[in-house]
């Protein structure tokens, strides 16, 4: 996959990122998917023990097929620390090396973490959609900011995640009977879609495929880390 160049430097302070994402924000464009997708990259990563390492996995999922098309690891040495609301800037250079290996162009990219539901409207899932200008969604287990009632219990059902009167996300029951999760738009992607991408990958298990297998893929290259 082509990755284009990125406009920043992930090495920054906390101040410095924060001014980035801003300034990045305003790219972030909210629109219909165009055609129906079939090719779901799923993305997740993880630490190593000694937190020097960030390690990420990007799995393609055939959403008509139901199955695995490719799958790739790439570690890479953290160079900012742990920050909340900052993910990006300490998981983006691990992410964007194990998105150059993949051979099949995803139509939409699914990240195990936040899009608009973020304080400053910038998540991991819109940072690396506006880096490679291409339909994400933010798919996460937690609520970072915003308020909901809870949805009924029913797969499908869903609520408004909301936060100073404006929706920035939904929190969605992928399964009946078990906890929600929390979707936004990442870029080039509503959040209608972004929900019936979501709820669609998500055949068995509260969480969709995609993600689902970049997260088991990850765990287990970060336990043959030595």
């Amino acid at each position: 996959m082509n990755v284009p160049r990125v406009p920043h430097r992930w090495s920054v302070t906390p101040q410095q990122a924060r001014a980035i994402q801003r300034q990045l924000a305003s790219r972030v464009r909210q629109v219909p998917l165009a055609g129906a997708p079939r090719f779901v990259a799923g993305l997740d990563a993880a630490f190593s023990r000694d937190d020097r390492h960030c390690l990420a996995a990007v799995v393609v999922w055939d959403l008509r097929e139901q199955e695995v098309v490719e799958q790739h690891v790439a570690v890479r040495l953290l160079t900012f620390p742990y920050v909340p609301g900052l993910l990006s800037f300490r998981e983006g250079p691990a992410v964007l090396a194990a998105l150059r290996q993949l051979r099949i162009l995803p139509d939409v990219i699914i990240y195990d973490g936040h899009g608009l539901a973020h304080p400053r409207r910038f998540g991991v899932a819109c940072h690396v959609g506006v880096l490679l200008n291409r339909p994400t969604i933010g798919c996460a287990k937690s609520r970072l900011v915003g308020t909901h009632r809870e949805p009924r219990s029913r797969r499908g059902s869903y609520a408004p995640l909301l936060d100073d009167g404006q929706v920035i996300g939904s929190v969605l029951r992928t399964q009946d009977g078990i906890n929600p999760v929390f979707v936004s738009v990442g870029h080039l992607i509503d959040l209608r879609a972004a929900q019936q991408i979501v709820l669609a990958c998500a055949i068995r298990y509260r969480l969709p495929e995609p993600i689902r297998l970049a997260d088991q893929l990850v765990g287990a290259a970060r336990r043959a880390m030595k």
